[in-house]
């Protein structure tokens, strides 16, 4: 029996025989990937989440804003102005006084002593001058009827003259030993509000000394004074000489209740150090919510505009070709606008020219939008037509 042996070869396949298969399959697998890349169509851009705010129309103020400081309308410090013992003090610490109203007592003895001493002297004088005049016109008389000599007459008539010169000069102490005891009477020069007592009951006091023994500041009505810069200082003048200008004032934490006044002062000169002008306006303070010292937000309002077109400030971006903002189509799409922005004021900016009233714009979002693409309004954010910038 004669037996075949197969070979290695005849058993395996050959690399071409092996690979026609498996390139098949690729092809066939390729076509149908075609096949169904061209039947499922591109998915759509989602639609980027945006807030957004109408654009409106209203009047809006011209107004400068600064720091303000709030100053006393009148500050006087009380001085004796005699030398003496306090024996009165007629007010406390903190109190309100009013123009006239005593506030000290200094010793009046020896200023009274020294009154009733320069009025005796006047009474004496006035006495000796009149024996004086009698003397001396009788002795004229005598002169006219030859019996006494014209020397003597002229010498009584001196010493007459010199004795009415005396009584004039002890007018004259009289009336200043008066003011010298209405000193020690210390009463209130302003109506106001009394600070620290420098000095006490006991003390005593050395006229016009360097500290006062209190000070009063007038806080009804009040100053509030701030600087702005000198560029603004012509239109400031412009509208002051149309009429009076409204100042508000705004205390920290109480922005919501401002106080109102009016513009009052405006500096003879610009600071050569800071380029600032400094102003001053006067406010009744009638609750005295303003306070000598205190800070405050000064907003001056020069004019206001009307039929201004206004938006958020945050709707307003800055871009390579100038200011623009994301306008929102009635087809939910965004539209790039160029603007020309103006003033802001409170988080609002006036729109001198590119959009209208009742357009929507973009306030928040706006990182991820490109000229036309889909929005979806996710609110209309704070109802912005609602305030006043």
């Amino acid at each position: 029996m004669i037996s075949r042996a197969v070979s290695r070869t005849d058993r395996m396949p050959t690399p071409r025989a092996a690979a026609a298969p498996v390139l098949t399959v690729a092809f066939l697998a390729s076509l149908l990937g075609c096949q169904f890349d061209r039947a499922a169509p591109a998915p759509a851009a989602a639609a980027v989440p945006v807030t957004v705010a109408e654009v409106v129309q209203r009047t809006v103020p011209i107004q400068v804003s600064a720091i303000g400081n709030v100053e006393a309308y009148s500050t006087v410090g009380v001085k004796p102005q005699v030398t003496g013992e306090i024996i009165g003090v007629h007010f406390s610490e903190g109190q309100d006084v009013t123009k006239g109203q005593r506030l000290f007592t200094i010793d009046p003895r020896p200023f009274r002593a020294d009154l009733d001493r320069a009025e005796a002297a006047l009474i004496q004088d006035q006495a000796r001058a009149r024996n004086a005049e009698q003397q001396a016109a009788r002795y004229t008389r005598l002169v006219e009827e030859g019996v006494a000599s014209r020397e003597q007459a002229d010498q009584l008539q001196t010493n007459y003259e010199a004795l009415q010169a005396a009584v004039n000069a002890d007018r004259a102490a009289v009336e200043y030993y008066k003011v010298q005891l209405s000193y020690t009477r210390i009463a209130a020069p302003i109506d106001g509000r009394t600070g620290d007592l420098m000095l006490h009951l006991g003390n005593v006091v050395k006229a016009n000394p360097d500290t006062p023994m209190v000070t009063i500041n007038q806080v009804e009505p009040i100053y509030v004074d701030f600087s702005v810069p000198q560029q603004v200082l012509p239109e400031i003048r412009e509208y002051a000489a149309q009429g009076e200008l409204a100042i508000s004032a705004l205390l920290p934490g109480q922005e919501e209740r401002p106080e109102e006044g009016t513009l009052s002062f405006i500096d003879n000169a610009v600071s050569l150090t800071t380029g600032t002008i400094k102003l001053k306006g006067t406010f009744p303070n009638r609750q005295r919510r303003l306070w000598p010292g205190q800070f405050v937000n000064v907003v001056l309002t020069l004019a206001r505009e009307p039929n201004a077109i206004v938006v958020p400030s945050q709707a307003v971006l800055s871009g390579q070709e100038g200011q623009y903002v994301f306008v929102v189509t009635p087809e939910l799409t965004a539209e790039s606008r160029p603007v020309v922005p103006g003033r802001s004021l409170n988080g609002a900016t006036v729109i001198a020219s590119g959009l209208q009233p009742g357009e929507k714009v973009v306030t928040d979002g706006q990182v991820r939008l490109l000229p036309g693409s889909s929005v979806e309004i996710r609110d209309a954010g704070i109802p912005f037509g609602d305030g006043r910038p």
